[in-house]
């Protein structure tokens, strides 16, 4: 059954920042948030912003809306609250997540990287060369920005221990299929750790369907506040070295991950993101679900859908333009997702951003922390790609003035 029609106009309501004037197209970056977010934020802020760790009642209070916010987060992406750590950000918590397991590699054990990944999800891993242990680089096609999996297969090997892949590159765009990735790598005797961030705003993320050992992305991209979540197998996470305080039990997962713990205010605000979520099943789905999860699965197949569409409007107007290079696939349908990254022949990525972002259009430019897939791509001359990084909230009408300027500003180089 295909999902109903996102309804734009309920959808934009929600989002107190659409009313400023701009057309927000950098959303791959960091989306902007619901009122339903804004107002957990502020509500403990505002009623109960003391210590939690007291049974008195309000300390009792903020620990219960700290906890909603972990449990939340793990039902909607299939996991137990134990399994999920909420950090400040995807890069912190993949490098806490590398020290606390470093110990389980040995010199001359190898680990499998790529060089599309944003620098999050391989800077960490890549450390471990310091210990002996032996990087191997999946490398992207230098055209068209894919990886290729006969490429895996060669690099697998008896001494590989962890490979570490992104589910979708924030330059690329191309959604990889985890769960058969996975699956070929565990048959290797490897765990599997997964960027999830340029996907998971696009995407449901199921982790067991998946059957992955790690999965991180950022809470800030999902439409909520600036943290990240880690995901780990229970067996993993209870393995895993603390990086807490000595009396911090090694069993006390996830706590023992995060040194001093997780942000207050902005763990309570991620029950803001499933009031979203459930608002929008609510408002478009009439058969009642059960569970945040299955809610998620039918709000993000409408999400998508939508997304599709304004993706396709925006590479149509692409490939149109002979001296433009559209890294990734130049069709969305159903393996890309709405991040698409360009360059222009003769023009400089940074010089059509400006120009953009004159007229109100917030549109970016670089190589957005995923330096190595930009220098393989043999954009570095060009300042990078510019980025268009749609949103579900974004609307086809708005797209198309922003497309008619990106228009002009070629017409001119």
């Amino acid at each position: 059954m295909n999902p109903p029609s996102l309804d734009l106009d309920f959808v934009r309501r929600q989002f107190p920042p659409l009313a400023n004037g701009w057309i927000m197209l950098e959303n791959a970056g960091g989306s902007y948030v619901p009122q339903s977010v804004i107002d957990r934020v502020t509500s403990y802020m505002r009623e109960v912003q003391i210590q939690p760790s007291w049974d008195f009642g309000p300390s009792a209070d903020a620990a219960a809306r700290i906890a909603a916010g972990r449990r939340l987060m793990a039902e909607m992406i299939n996991a137990e609250p134990e399994e999920v750590s909420i950090g400040p950000s995807t890069s912190l918590n993949v490098y806490l997540l590398m020290q606390s397991i470093r110990s389980w590699f040995k010199p001359g054990d190898e680990v499998i990287v790529t060089n599309q990944d944003h620098e999050a999800n391989i800077g960490a891993w890549r450390r471990l060369a310091d210990d002996g242990v032996v990087i191997r680089e999946w490398q992207i096609d230098p055209v068209t920005g894919e990886l290729d999996e006969a490429a895996l297969e060669r690099l697998l090997g008896p001494r590989t221990r962890l490979v570490c892949f992104t589910h979708c590159s924030n330059i690329v765009a191309t959604i990889h299929d985890v769960q058969r990735l996975a699956r070929r790598i565990h048959q290797a005797g490897a765990l599997v750790m997964v960027d999830g961030v340029a996907c998971a705003p696009h995407r449901h993320i199921d982790v067991k369907a998946l059957d992955v050992d790690f999965y991180a992305f950022s809470l800030y991209k999902v439409f909520g506040p600036h943290q990240g979540l880690l995901y780990g197998k229970r067996e993993h996470l209870l393995k895993a070295r603390s990086q807490q305080h000595f009396f911090i039990e090694e069993n006390d997962i996830p706590l023992k991950l995060l040194p001093g713990g997780t942000n207050h205010e902005f763990t309570a605000g991620l029950v803001g993101i499933a009031d979203y979520i459930d608002g929008l099943y609510a408002h478009h789905f009439k058969a009642p679900e059960n569970s945040l999860l299955s809610r998620a699965k039918r709000v993000f197949e409408m999400i998508g859908a939508h997304e599709e569409t304004l993706a396709n409007q925006t590479l149509d107007f692409l490939r149109e333009r002979k001296k433009v290079r559209i890294i990734g696939q130049t069709r969305a349908t159903g393996r890309r997702a709405p991040t698409i990254s360009f360059t222009v022949q003769g023009m400089n990525s940074r010089a059509i951003a400006e120009a953009l972002n004159a007229q109100k259009i917030a549109i970016g430019y670089g190589d957005f922390y995923a330096k190595r897939c930009i220098e393989a791509l043999g954009t570095v001359p060009q300042e990078g790609v510019v980025r268009i990084g749609l949103a579900h909230y974004n609307g086809a009408e708005e797209l198309d003035r922003a497309l008619k300027a990106l228009d002009q500003v070629i017409a001119k180089g």
